[in-house]
């Protein structure tokens, strides 16, 4: 419970609201930034490591997708941890190891050349399992430290990030394989990552739990719908991994919640494609260097951070200005997800200043669109927030898996990139088609009633 004791002095204070929230969302960017520059490391120095390691296309899609693999398995396991620990401590477990195992990847160059391929893909698997925790944290503090008015930003920002942090890496880390090989881009983001596990401890807190959170800014966030003591409910924090499965069930039962989660399969199949295969396609189908690679990869990233956060403020501009949360949040993911489906055209064009024109507004379409954080922390319950978070991240991470892989075939059958661009805009129509047709009205799902483990 939230401690009001006159010993408590800086939660007890009355007057002006502090701001502590942002300084919240801003650690959730920055390090959500780092999380995706890890995961885009391995796309920067695919070429040089399928070049150094004598790796085919197919085999490159399965190394892109060993990521996928456990960062799916893990999400309701990360899930339940963060609903029974807290998202402060769970979170920096998982900023710690996946830094530490991404310093490791620098090390495959040292592995027999039999060898390296498997200890590559194991090392990507275990990535991906520390990183599990993440997305679904970010979605728990942002239910518990944004009312909903401002939750549409506040998810529109951090997961803009994953566009930012290829506008402030991808030319640092090109420029690095470049000029020092492929293995000193995982050193650099490894040990960027532990410095920030220990910062995170020092910023965040629930809350309920804050240092610096004064009464005004408590009681506006509960007032606004915030779930301020997220982690001091005992449902949550005393929740068995049997009453989870049961939570589980329920949750995937609900037709609102089942077609959010559908939708973002359909779109995270174009940050997949950004995360891994886009530095080759500049590359092979291009015929771009690695440097100038890295540098052009920028623009397209920030015409998603643009369209990121452009699209967050317009749906909290409707919110505010009466239209319901369902307009509110659909019609910005519906018109981003059509303008993501413009990057076909690049396979109509020769001249380079196109591809990166049509390809910066198919990314500046998906992150307008990119709202599904925000709706999964406007309709999760306040039993299940983090398994709710990682349900959804789970589905998304599906085409983690089936993207690299099937445009490794796609690649390997035809030679040429034009029939996996068309793959990946057929899976904008998926989110298209889910919002449309099976999510219908968008508000918190109520399970008010006991959770009850089946005999």
């Amino acid at each position: 419970m939230r401690d009001t004791s006159s010993s408590n002095e800086v939660t007890n204070r009355t007057g002006k609201a502090t701001h502590v929230r942002w300084s919240i969302l801003t650690m959730l960017f920055i390090v959500t930034t780092v999380n995706y520059a890890d995961r885009a490391a391995i796309a920067i120095a695919g070429p040089q490591i399928k070049q150094y390691l004598h790796m085919s296309s197919v085999e490159m899609g399965f190394v892109f997708s060993a990521f996928a693999w456990s960062y799916m398995l893990v999400q309701l396991p990360g899930g339940w941890l963060l609903d029974r620990f807290g998202s402060r401590i769970t979170y920096f477990f998982s900023i710690f190891l996946w830094s530490v195992l991404t310093m490791m990847m620098g090390g495959v160059g040292f592995v027999g050349a039999g060898a390296a391929v498997a200890v590559l893909f194991g090392l990507r698997l275990l990535i991906g399992a520390a990183e599990g925790p993440a997305f679904p944290g970010n979605s728990r503090l942002t239910s518990a430290w944004f009312p909903a008015k401002e939750r549409g930003t506040a998810a529109a920002v951090f997961n803009s990030s994953q566009y930012f942090a290829t506008v402030l890496f991808a030319p640092i880390m090109g420029w690095l394989v470049h000029s020092y090989g492929w293995q000193s881009a995982f050193y650099l983001m490894g040990a960027l990552g532990i410095v920030l596990a220990a910062i995170w401890l020092k910023v965040i807190y629930e809350p309920a739990n804050h240092p610096r959170i004064n009464a005004a800014e408590f009681q506006y966030l509960k007032d606004g719908g915030a779930l301020v003591d997220l982690d001091n409910g005992a449902a949550a924090a005393h929740a068995s991994l049997a009453d989870s499965w049961v939570l589980v069930k329920r949750l995937m039962a609900n037709r609102m919640l089942l077609g959010i989660y559908i939708g973002q399969y359909g779109i995270s199949a174009l940050t997949y494609f950004f995360l891994t295969w886009f530095p080759v396609y500049l590359v092979t189908e291009r015929h771009m260097t690695i440097l100038k690679a890295g540098f052009v990869s920028a623009l397209p990233a920030i015409g998603g951070c643009c369209g990121g956060i452009l699209g967050g403020v317009i749906s909290g501009w409707l919110l505010q200005s009466g239209r319901t949360l369902t307009v509110a949040r659909k019609v910005p993911i519906i018109i981003g997800l059509l303008l993501s489906m413009t990057m076909v055209i690049c396979n109509f064009v020769s001249a380079d200043w196109i591809v990166i024109a049509v390809m910066s507004l198919a990314f500046f379409g998906k992150g307008f669109g990119a709202l599904g954080w925000a709706v999964v922390s406007d309709t999760s319950p306040k039993e299940g927030g983090g398994l709710s978070g990682a349900l959804f991240n789970m589905f998304g991470n599906l085409a983690g898996i089936t993207t690299p892989i099937v445009i490794g075939f796609i690649l390997q059958a035809t030679g040429s990139f034009a029939w996996a661009l068309v793959f990946i805009g057929g899976n904008a129509l998926v989110t298209i088609f889910a919002y449309l047709f099976i999510v219908g009205d968008i508000k918190r799902v109520d399970f008010s009633k006991p959770v009850v483990p089946q005999a």
